[in-house]
């Protein structure tokens, strides 16, 4: 039976989500656990990809077992207290066989953080960022991304995507608590450490290093030598993934 998973994870201490031969993952971390509780070897498919370092607040996977899980909220419950601290499950339930976890995922949200300021108990968790920034121009140089579909200027070299290709629903600049910062980026779809290069070159704007317009001429250039310095794995979290 397949089953999707409803989880959360903080990556500090792990080289990403995929399974990696001589480091800590999350993937082997969720799928050491599960073997363990299944009594049989599970594999676990992630809705995607995240970086060394990148949280997850809301992250699903799918697995298969050969018998059904009787008492899904007990499992979770037990599987739980297996884990460690920075891994969490929230809830499974069962899903038609050929479900599949990152294929069939229709939009995908990322938040990106900054703290303005020192602060001890979020430097794992954003980028504390003392320099100030204009948000206004930054919110402008943003909606370019709302026109543009072609995000080779963002797109790590030797990542073998097929194509560059994203469709953007929204790329906004928040100010929340304490000043922070949260940017809000969803699309269908994220190239490989292309959220980070964009808050890179977008923080790059907010210090006027750049204007609005210089950022749409670089996105518009396809040249990833123009991007900035992408921004610290620290402050991005996956926190939305959505599905038909």
């Amino acid at each position: 039976m397949r089953y999707f998973a409803e989880l959360s994870y903080k990556g500090t201490a792990y080289c990403g989500w995929q399974r990696q031969p001589n480091a800590p993952s999350v993937q082997q971390t969720i799928e050491d656990a599960l073997s363990t509780i299944l009594r049989e070897n599970v594999e676990v498919v992630g809705a995607g990809r995240t970086d060394t370092g990148v949280h997850a607040a809301f992250y699903v996977a799918h697995f298969d077992t050969s018998r059904p899980i009787a008492q899904p909220e007990d499992f979770v419950y037990h599987l739980n207290a297996l884990l460690p601290e920075d891994v969490a499950f929230g809830r499974i339930y069962t899903v038609a066989e050929g479900a599949h976890a990152r294929f069939d995922a229709t939009e995908r949200e990322y938040r990106y953080y900054i703290e303005p300021r020192k602060n001890p108990f979020t430097r794992a968790t954003s980028w504390q960022l003392t320099t100030p920034l204009d948000v206004e121009a930054m919110n402008k140089a943003a909606k370019v991304l709302l026109t543009t579909e072609d995000f080779t200027t963002f797109a790590k070299l030797g990542s073998n995507n097929t194509n560059n290709i994203c469709h953007i629903f929204r790329a906004e600049w928040i100010e929340i608590e304490c000043g922070m910062l949260v940017f809000v980026f969803r699309a269908n779809r994220f190239l490989r450490n292309m959220v980070r290069a964009v808050v890179g070159t977008l923080v790059d704007v907010g210090r006027g290093k750049i204007s609005p317009e210089e950022f749409a001429a670089i996105v518009a250039s396809r040249d990833l030598s123009r991007s900035s310095s992408s921004a610290p794995a620290a402050g991005l979290f996956l926190t939305d993934v959505r599905y038909k």
